[in-house]
């Protein structure tokens, strides 16, 4: 089992050590570094890249959620807010935190953040290398020369190993942060993979952006629901997905006799 590189950032150095001391009591950790304000947290999770990172909130210099927003969405560690203040918890998780621990930090609390941390960290990898498998089986079905083609088939991530998904089984797929949620019947798959970047590579004669964060296989809309300035799509899956006032207008172009609208 891979050693976790846990960085701690607090300006207290009582609470400083009061993290370092509960680190020591869980297995396969490695304490890469301390720092003691937002501007020396932000240089040293640039240089010593860190798995995890143990930040506070209300630091001199730069505040955790500032470090937070400051950091790249594609390359960020696991940040666990830990703090004495409970008012920050929404905003910590709007801007993507993973936990958010209250000081006095209870050891049971810690551990299993950082275990919940491991296994993010294990399906992030086992992720990328899925899509790193795949681009290359692109790159050898089309030629290094050749006009690009909407995909035929998505690389997952599954617990025997990798696995290969038609785009002909997806019926709805979900934004959840750097992610991806691919819906394939009673089955769903996370993938690292923004939902724009997904969208260019399906056919868009066959999916339909519906939400900032949704697109839909046009051939599994049932019905389409609009009430109130709210608007939704039934699928014939029984899922019903959100449609943003600002992509109504997209489904006016669905004129097929089945589809029924409420």
């Amino acid at each position: 089992m891979a050693r976790l590189r846990v960085l701690i950032v607090d300006d207290e150095p009582l609470a400083r050590r009061r993290l370092e001391i509960l680190l020591r009591e869980l297995p396969d950790l490695q304490l890469v570094g301390t720092a003691a304000d937002g501007v020396a947290a932000a240089r040293m999770i640039g240089e010593l890249s860190p798995d995890i990172v143990l930040l506070d909130i209300k630091m001199p210099g730069r505040t955790g959620l500032e470090v937070l927003a400051g950091l790249d969405p594609q390359a960020r560690p696991i940040v666990v807010f830990v703090t004495a203040f409970d008012r920050f918890a929404v905003e910590a998780f709007e801007r993507a935190a993973f936990d958010y621990l209250l000081k006095p930090v209870e050891p049971h609390r810690l551990s299993a953040a950082l275990a919940r941390a491991r296994t993010a960290l294990a399906e992030r990898a086992a992720a990328e290398r899925s899509h790193e498998l795949e681009e290359i089986l692109r790159n050898l079905r089309t030629g290094p020369q050749a006009e690009p083609a909407f995909a035929r088939d998505i690389w997952v991530q599954e617990r025997g190993g990798r696995a290969c998904v038609p785009v002909a089984a997806i019926d709805w797929v979900a934004a959840e942060r750097d992610y991806v949620r691919i819906h394939t019947g009673p089955k769903s798959y996370l993938i690292r993979q923004s939902i724009g970047s997904l969208e260019a590579r399906l056919d868009p004669d066959q999916f339909l952006r519906v939400h900032r964060s949704a697109l839909v296989r046009t051939d599994r809309i049932v019905r389409v629901r609009h009430a109130a300035g709210r608007g939704a799509v039934v699928l014939s899956t029984g899922a019903e997905v959100a449609v943003s006032r600002r992509h109504m207008g997209a489904l006016k172009g669905l004129t097929r006799p089945s589809l029924s609208a409420s």
